[in-house]
């Protein structure tokens, strides 16, 4: 097993990776100029799909919704019959089975892009459930990954914040990293501030404005969708890595300082 200062060496890491989330790239501030506009364009199924995400979220948050994965495939990649024995493995071992299940996520949401991507903007009722659906599956595989039980509401909310952090400015990254640094032993206040998946649902939608500008176009559209859907997967992915990764890291250090 890892020492302490193993540990706390992996730790760093990930605080640096989280001060380097609250740059927010100049694309990034722009590719939420063309939204209010092209909003009003947008084909009324969209909105419809939408609204219908707000009550799956909200759905996904109270009982688990519909996009539980199978934990058995997970734990028999990890080599392990239980969540509990999940939670004893090395750190590289997690960190090697998660990659794994990243790269087959990301090129899945590739592939799901492009395709939808095919028919212009009327593909988008069909491919923003799908990446949503994706995403949560994503961060459900790497919560088991951990040795953290999606299924029980706590690890759902984690996961909704996750989701919320990826998509997020400066300001709300910031926010959430702070909300999410005591979130073992605060879940229930994590809750509260979430007005949580509605919050996360306007920001996710926001982040379409210029795939409904390109994707209205079809061909060009099938091209910009694989490269979007790679993208949001592979920051929605990175996200869930490191944050569930940091709890694991800390809750190994406070052991280790409980024995001491």
């Amino acid at each position: 097993m890892e020492t302490k200062q193993m540990l706390e060496q992996e730790l760093q890491t990930i605080r640096r990776w989280e001060q380097e989330q609250k740059d927010l790239w100049f694309w990034e501030k722009l590719g939420r100029l063309p939204f209010k506009v092209l909003d009003k364009l947008t084909p009324s199924i969209v909105h419809k799909k939408l609204g219908q995400l707000l009550d799956e979220l909200g759905s996904y948050i109270q009982s688990g919704g519909q996009y539980l994965v199978k934990e058995e495939k997970i734990l028999e990649k990890l080599g392990v019959p239980s969540l509990e024995q999940a939670a004893q493995l090395p750190l590289a071992t997690m960190d090697r089975v998660c990659d794994e299940l990243i790269d087959a996520r990301v090129t899945f949401a590739q592939l799901q892009g492009a395709t939808t991507g095919v028919g212009g903007a009327l593909t988008l009722a069909i491919d923003i459930p799908a990446l949503l659906g994706l995403a949560l599956k994503t961060l459900q595989e790497i919560a088991i990954v951990y040795g953290y039980n999606p299924k029980e509401k706590k690890e759902r909310i984690f996961i909704v914040k996750c989701l919320q952090f990826a998509s997020s400015d400066i300001v709300g990254k910031k926010a959430i990293l702070d909300q999410l640094t005591s979130f073992s032993n605060h879940h229930q206040q994590v809750f509260s501030q979430l007005q949580g998946w509605r919050e996360v649902m306007m920001t996710f939608r926001d982040q379409y404005g210029w795939k409904k500008l390109l994707q209205s176009v079809p061909i060009v559209g099938m091209i910009f969708g694989s490269v979007y859907n790679k993208m949001f997967i592979e920051d929605i992915a990175e996200t869930g890595k490191m944050l569930y990764r940091k709890r694991r890291i800390l809750e190994r250090l406070h052991s280790l300082e409980d024995d001491v």
